[in-house]
């Protein structure tokens, strides 16, 4: 049985997941999109796979969709020399499965 694949990823992190995604032999199809609460730009990938192929298309959406960034405390405002940095995870996607029952190309 055929599957749909929809990843919603931020704009910053899809090109890097598309390239991964057409590079592994799964043909994707993406728009770009605004949306959440801040309206940022998204891309959200479409394709459609062998159910057999759902769960490696998940692994990797999920290990290429994450960047680490620097990210100060408020204390930085007030009083820069109280700066805290520290790392943390962004991104990820919002990712949604369903059965095809009918595929046709023309």
């Amino acid at each position: 049985m055929k599957k749909m694949v929809m990843a919603v990823i931020s704009r910053d992190q899809a090109n890097h997941v598309l390239e991964v995604l057409v590079t592994s032999g799964y043909p994707v199809t993406f728009t770009e999109s605004r949306g959440g609460m801040w309206r940022q730009a998204q891309y959200t990938l479409y394709t459609c796979v062998a159910e057999e192929a759902v769960d490696d298309m998940l692994r990797i959406i999920r290990e290429n969709c994450r960047a680490q960034v620097e990210v100060e405390t408020d204390e930085a405002k007030t009083a820069p020399q109280e700066s805290i940095q520290t790392m943390a995870d962004l991104g990820g996607a919002v990712v949604f499965v369903w059965d095809i029952e009918r595929l046709e190309t023309y």
